[in-house]
């Protein structure tokens, strides 16, 4: 008998155990955080009309986006993010939606992209928006959950932000308004290709001169404070409704206590044709080149592709499998997630109904709590406990109802023990 070679598609993935534990401790972490604004999620069908992802995507998503003919003859795709999808959803639903309105989304999307380090063409995003809105408060609260979600799941991240009125009011100084959707999508490249890059491709699009003048325009953010660097690009550009908006997202920040955690940068831009005002990215300190691992922005035109009433909208995605690279490649100190956190050993297989009723006890208590099935040498159980990363192995002694905790790092037990003097050594040690 000939057997199928086992093997997944380039770019997609299959979650061991300890991978997946990670992945949706992380989830959890990123839904409470959602949930304590007053976020709500919702859910949209992987499969779209074709050409319901592709009205505005524009550009380099055309390219990448799946796409097929169906078995009833339609134009069909997947979806390449969550924002497109979510705008077809608000446009349809939105008599039966109170705005403003506070969604999350988490699911995987699929792109098909070149494939590299936290890149993949299968990958999970985790967006939250607002739409009803067109206020800065709006533009805030994204910014505010990102800085809070991100800081739970870990330390030294930094979130620039933009404007792309200011940027496109810029190039209309420079007789280069009708090439911005173009130039935006070099400069978003800036992270990737370097400066010398960009400027070579940003030459074949507006000429030497122009180049040099749009790359020293993105470099006014270097090295200065958020008030500092806004009035230089009032300077270079001009004051306007873009400015204001910066300007009342600098007092909130001021207000908050937390203008610390943003830079102003005008090299941000974002690559999507649909943004329209404040854009946004955020990187890890330790690891810039793996690029932005939270980004998003304004995008008030949106809804209009798919109703007449424009609904204005703000929202940011977290990308979940970049972010979970970036972690597990900065150390072990980000890697701690096992199996469960006790685990009751099998001394003898009839003995399973006495073992799952004194786990249940333990989880009562919210303690994740496996039983080992099958009969086997304490140090074989005491190595499968290991090798799962669990650290707390429980050995019970059913005739006199007591019961000896291992600590598996150390290798050190605690006999004699009542059940709830185990809980309670569990949970003391969290």
């Amino acid at each position: 008998m000939a057997y199928i070679e086992p093997r997944v598609l380039k770019g997609f993935r299959d979650f061991l155990p300890r991978e997946e534990l990670k992945r949706r401790s992380m989830i959890d972490t990123i839904e409470k955080s959602f949930r304590s604004f007053g976020f709500v999620p919702i859910d949209t069908p992987a499969l779209e009309y074709a050409d319901i992802l592709l009205g505005k995507g524009g550009g380099e998503t055309e390219k990448q986006i799946y796409r097929f003919t169906d078995q009833g003859g339609r134009d069909v795709a997947m979806r390449f993010d969550l924002t497109v999808p979510f705008a077809r959803f608000t446009a349809e639903h939105r008599a039966g939606l109170a705005l403003p309105f506070k969604r999350y989304h988490i699911a995987k999307v699929w792109r098909g992209e070149n494939t590299q380090r936290g890149r993949y063409r299968e990958f999970t995003q985790c967006d939250f928006d607002i739409v009803g809105s067109d206020s800065a408060a709006a533009d805030f609260e994204i910014l505010l959950l990102m800085q809070k979600t991100l800081d739970m799941l870990c330390k030294g991240i930094t979130i620039r932000l933009n404007h792309r009125g200011l940027f496109n009011r810029f190039l209309a100084s420079l007789d280069a308004g009708e090439k911005s959707a173009e130039i935006l999508r070099q400069v978003d490249k800036l992270a990737k290709i370097g400066r010398d890059g960009v400027e070579e491709q940003l030459g074949q699009i507006t000429g030497k001169e122009q180049s040099c003048k749009i790359l020293d325009f993105i470099s006014l953010g270097e090295g200065g404070g958020f008030d500092e660097t806004l009035e230089k690009l009032k300077a270079a550009a001009g004051e306007g409704d873009d400015t204001r908006r910066l300007e009342e997202l600098g007092s909130f920040m001021k207000d908050a206590g937390v203008e610390g955690n943003f830079t102003l940068d005008p090299s941000i831009t974002r690559g999507l044709d649909y943004y329209t005002g404040v854009v946004y990215e955020s990187f890890l300190d330790k690891m810039p080149g793996i690029g932005s691992v939270c980004s998003g922005g304004r995008y008030d035109n949106l809804t209009g592709l798919y109703s007449r009433e424009q609904v204005p909208g703000v929202g940011s995605s977290i990308g979940l499998d970049r972010l979970q690279a970036a972690l597990e490649e900065l150390g072990p100190e980000n890697d701690q997630c096992g199996y469960a956190d006790a685990a009751v050993v099998c001394q003898e297989e009839g003995a399973a109904g006495k073992a799952q009723k004194a786990a249940e006890m333990i989880r009562g208590s919210g303690i994740n709590c496996e039983v080992f099935l099958e009969e086997k040498k304490l140090t074989q159980q005491f190595v499968l406990a290991e090798k799962k990363g669990i650290p707390w192995v429980i050995i019970p002694d059913y005739q006199t109802g007591r019961f000896t905790l291992r600590n598996i790092a150390s290798r050190e037990n605690r006999e004699g023990l009542d059940l709830e003097k185990v809980i309670s050594h569990i949970i003391r040690s969290y």
